[in-house]
């Protein structure tokens, strides 16, 4: 009867230990599911990084991320991840296309630069080993751009010789109005900041008495920095794409392996436990029905060393499995570290290059597209909501005069100051743009119309009051304001040509005023 009560005890600690296991076993697979869901929802949050590229790739990450809300979908989710490897590598492909395409156009040019006869017999074999030397492809945006570097270095060499060998051509009006239009274009565009000390040069000659050589180096010069930025653009995009093709091909094989593993352990592990509980119960038949002693504790002996064999066998199973779940979530870990490193980057790029692409670089108000953002969502809130909604447009008086007697540095400080002052004339809910040259678009939500006219003057009479003084001449610089309301269903476009319309009013009647279309 003792033996019988040690062994009862002893199977009362086995199950003891059973349950720690158990137990144990549970922590282990909530602390992976823990780990595996941070690592899904960075999977999601990575996509969107991606979004923008093309519209079915933003479909299928919409996709990836919804089937990663929860590991349990992990494998409805693993034909995404190839789907998304597979357009990954198809935006690489297309960017090879365009490269080739680009190369046949190149070639294109250079057969027509290869037809004019007058050109030197030096020029004439540099094109020839040029034409030889585009025979092979490209593989990578630095090698486009210094082709058409090239082909623009041919094109000055024989515009030099023609102008060369013919008289100088004098300079028409029509060279000076392409020297302003130059000079206003580049001010309207963000270049990056070791570009910006040779685009004010540039700026400083297109203002002044220009010659046609001049010209074509001013706009040779701004083409080519163009082309630069748009090169650095497009590879930054690819190596990241790269990056991000790399990176998800790792995880998804990763999380393969993870999951398929898991299926196997779960498995065996449920095989063990069955052994475990068979065992169990034998022992309680055993007790229940054996009447020798002896035969029991053979019984129960043999036993027992089966369930401590089966507890071995899972315990080294279970160690087993979390040394591979470590170690696969490092991999993990190193692989996303990196590749989140590269997409934080990526997005503040992106993040600043949309701001300098809805700013204004000379006034820093916001410029023509940032106001059609606006003014659609100003006009969704009018149609909520039916509250007045007010478009004027402000006009400087007399602007070209400033530019033709003072230069045009002081055309754009003009603009600069006038700029600030508008911004500072409005409330926070009420936005004004840079529509272009010196015109400027106000949008002004919830304003009656009792109260517009003296809006609008009080900010011609801010403008009018600013000191100007121009080489130590006093001047005052005025505005002509046109405006309208929204009325009823008509689109906020049309109240814009209202609007329109009664500027050309204001600047024909008197100027320095302002008319409100009613």
């Amino acid at each position: 009867m003792k033996d019988s009560g040690a062994t009862v005890s002893q199977l009362a600690l086995l199950q003891q230990k059973l349950h720690s296991a158990k137990l144990a076993l549970d922590e282990v697979n909530e602390d992976r599911q823990a780990k595996l869901q941070i690592l899904l929802q960075f999977i999601g949050h990575l996509s969107l990084a991606c979004k923008g590229q093309n519209l079915e790739l933003d479909n299928k990450l919409a996709k990836l991320r919804h089937n990663l809300n929860t590991f349990e979908r992990v494998d409805e989710a693993l034909p995404e991840l190839v789907d998304v490897e597979r357009l990954l590598k198809g935006q690489y492909y297309h960017a090879m296309i365009q490269l080739e395409e680009s190369r046949s156009c190149l070639a294109r040019v250079i057969r027509q630069l290869q037809r004019v006869n007058s050109a030197p017999e030096q020029l004439k074999k540099e094109i020839k080993y040029f034409k030889q030397d585009l025979d092979k492809p490209f593989h990578t945006l630095w090698e486009y751009i210094p082709k058409v570097k090239q082909i623009i270095g041919f094109y000055e060499t024989i515009l030099q010789q023609q102008f060369g060998e013919s008289e100088q051509l004098d300079v028409q009006p029509k060279h000076r109005q392409l020297a302003h239009e130059l000079a206003q274009m580049i001010s309207e565009i963000e270049f990056r900041k070791d570009q910006r000390e040779q685009v004010l040069v540039i700026k400083e000659i297109l203002a002044s008495e220009i010659e046609i050589d001049t010209l074509l180096d001013a706009y040779h010069t701004i083409l080519a920095l163009l082309l630069d930025n748009i090169a650095r653009e497009k590879s930054a995009s690819q190596e990241f794409l790269f990056a991000l093709n790399d990176a998800l091909a790792a995880v998804r094989e990763v999380v393969s392996e993870s999951y398929n593993r898991n299926q196997r352990s779960f498995q065996l592990k449920t095989q063990l436990n069955r052994e475990i509980n068979t065992y169990v119960d034998n022992v309680g038949e055993f007790i229940i029905e054996s009447n020798d002693i002896v035969a029991l504790k053979a019984q129960l002996t043999t036993q027992l060393v089966s369930i401590r064999s089966t507890l071995s066998r899972k315990e080294a199973l279970e160690q087993r499995d979390q040394a591979l779940l470590l170690k696969s979530m490092e991999t993990m870990r190193k692989e996303l570290n990196e590749l989140s490193y590269e997409a934080n980057t990526y997005k503040e790029r992106l993040f600043e290059q949309q701001k300098l692409n809805l700013l204004d670089s000379l006034t820093q108000l916001p410029n023509r597209a940032a106001l059609e953002e606006r003014m659609d969502m100003e006009y969704r809130n009018y149609q909520r909501h039916k509250t007045p909604l007010w478009v004027a447009i402000a006009d400087i008086d007399h602007f070209k005069a400033i530019n033709d007697s003072f230069g045009h540095s002081t055309g754009d400080k003009t603009l600069q100051v006038i700029a600030m002052a508008l911004k500072n004339s409005l409330r926070n809910t009420e936005f004004v743009a840079r529509y272009g040259g010196e015109e400027f678009v106000l949008l002004l939500p919830d304003v009656a119309p009792a109260d517009i006219a003296q809006l609008l003057n009080r900010v011609r009479e801010k403008v009018k009051n600013i000191p100007f003084k121009f080489k130590n001449q006093r001047i005052t610089v005025t505005v002509s304001i046109g405006a309208a309301q929204v009325i009823g269903s008509e689109l906020i476009h049309e109240t814009f040509e209202r609007a329109d319309a009664a500027l050309y009013k204001a600047k024909h009647e008197s100027r320095d005023r302002v008319v409100i279309d009613v």
